[in-house]
């Protein structure tokens, strides 16, 4: 708890903005939502045929994980993209279904005595609506503004990973840590708003229950004052921006050479860098990039060459070089020289096993592998140049199928035994740092993997200091430093952003 305290006491100032982006996100969607469930939820419920297709409907779009329905949105134009613009679209439907369903609720279990008294007195449909069915169906309504509020805080916290910002960049950035500190600086927060939000909503609710016609022009001053402070927000938001967006994929060496380019960019040019970190993995980035939500990012040769362009392995570094920069300039992108270090794919087994059984290269581990329990990442069970064509290359089988795992919890579940053979990345500090053994490539599987700044060439012509800056970096940053980074974040649990400056003033 004290190191939690530290933690916030020492990043007070990007808490406080990542708490403001994460309650504008969920006042700008909760206040679209309601904006669009509660016409829509009246005019199911003036119409009882369309009254389950239309529930439906939004029953499906809850059933859709929020990470897919991310992933969804990236190549939609105009709502898709990366940033806050595609988190605001995924909340507003997800907030859709409880607004519209007790919209119909509420006005439906009204008793047909009043409204008959309603039309007995004259009253047009429209008068009707307003003056009794509304102020009756408040409560009910309500009830499904608070259910669609706490339900957009907790989704909220996955749209770190399309770069929208809040509390969720903690918790991403933890999970790559491998930081439970840090993890719970975003998911503490994150609860006490939900629990925040939703005890103000109910307190609403009941004025309603209780005192209809007051409580609505409470409802009315509340919301007209949550829209006047998401502007000054929002605008602070935008402010944050810069002339160059960098990104970066969801683990710590992305995080960290995203830093690397941003403080770069930053000291050699002047100009203003908004960073993008911990984004998803290459899909993401790469859309990113194409789309001009990303302005530079580091992505690797050979993940460039089969993942992004799906072409063939290759193992000749300088051809996989060219090829992949020739593909890139088609499409409007840049890559500049090579950091200086190639992160190829690692396959790990724990020290004591390496050293007791005698392994050294991946072909040694094949005998045993058939007793071993695997574990991968995401990307690395489905890219062409992962455990596919890794297992056909060795003959490589396990004793049940490789478990899926975040990468940077695959290094802990090595090394605790719940797995015995991973795939992780050549440079990751914590190889060292848990004893784990690299086995050699002996059969030259892998492509060359050397980190490269791919940029977009119309940010390079609008600003060619930028070029000059990340061209300076070209073969600064070696396998051993990069190793050095990584270990300083994951084992010593130290800032990134100071990481890297105490890195660039070493150089």
């Amino acid at each position: 708890m004290t190191r939690l305290f530290g933690f916030w006491s020492s990043h007070r100032a990007e808490l406080f903005a990542l708490l403001a982006q994460h309650i504008t996100l969920v006042a700008a969607s909760t206040l679209a939502a309601v904006v669009i469930g509660i016409p829509l939820g009246i005019f199911a419920a003036r119409r009882p045929r369309l009254s389950a297709p239309i529930v439906g409907l939004a029953n499906v779009v809850q059933t859709i994980p929020s990470l897919a329905m991310f992933g969804f949105l990236l190549p939609v134009p105009l709502v898709g993209g990366i940033g806050a613009r595609a988190a605001i679209v995924v909340l507003i439907l997800y907030g859709l279904l409880p607004i519209v369903r007790t919209t119909i609720t509420g006005i439906t279990g009204i008793d047909a005595s009043i409204r008959e008294a309603g039309v007995a007195m004259g009253m047009t449909p429209r008068e009707l609506l307003r003056l009794v069915e509304l102020p009756l169906a408040l409560p009910s309504i309500a009830s499904g503004v608070r259910v669609a509020a706490v339900v957009g805080v907790g989704s909220a916290t996955i749209a770190a990973a399309i770069g929208a910002g809040g509390l969720g960049e903690y918790i991403y950035r933890g999970l790559s840590m491998v930081d439970s500190t840090v993890i719970l600086a975003g998911a503490v927060p994150a609860a006490v708003l939900a629990l925040a939000v939703d005890a103000g909503l109910l307190w609403v609710e009941r004025q309603l229950s209780a005192r209809r016609r007051t409580a609505s022009r409470r409802a009315a001053v509340a919301v007209a004052t949550m829209a006047v402070l998401m502007f000054p927000l929002a605008a602070a938001a935008g402010r944050s921006g810069g002339a160059i967006v960098v990104g970066s994929k969801n683990f710590t060496e992305q995080v960290v050479l995203g830093e690397l380019l941003a403080q770069s960019i930053e000291r050699e040019t002047g100009l203003a860098v908004q960073r993008r970190l911990n984004l998803g993995g290459t899909l993401i980035c790469d859309r990113a990039l194409l789309t001009g939500d990303v302005d530079v990012y580091v992505e690797y040769t050979g993940t460039a060459l089969t993942a992004v362009f799906h072409q063939p392995v290759k193992t000749n570094g300088r051809a996989v070089f060219e090829d992949v920069r020739d593909r890139y300039s088609r499409s409007g992108r840049t890559v500049l020289p090579p950091l200086g270090f190639d992160n190829t794919f690692a396959i790990l087994v724990r020290g004591g096993d390496a050293r007791r059984l005698g392994l050294k290269t991946i072909g040694d581990a094949v005998p045993e592998a058939r007793k071993w329990r695997a574990g991968f990442g995401y990307e690395f069970l489905e890219r062409p140049d992962g455990y596919p064509g890794l297992a056909a290359a060795y003959g490589l089988s396990f004793a049940a199928p490789p478990r899926v795992m975040d990468l940077a919890l695959s290094y802990r579940a090595l090394a605790t035994g719940q797995v015995d053979l991973i795939a992780g990345d050549a440079t990751a500090g914590l190889i060292r740092a848990l004893d784990l053994v690299q086995l050699e490539d002996d059969r030259h599987y892998f492509p060359p993997y050397d980190a490269v700044p791919v940029a977009r060439a119309s940010t390079l012509l609008k600003y060619p200091q930028v070029r000059g800056a990340l061209e300076r970096l070209a073969g600064r940053v070696t396998a051993a430093d990069m190793r050095a980074l990584n270990y300083a974040a994951d084992v010593e649990h130290r800032d990134v952003p100071q990481i890297v400056r105490e890195f660039l003033k070493s150089k």
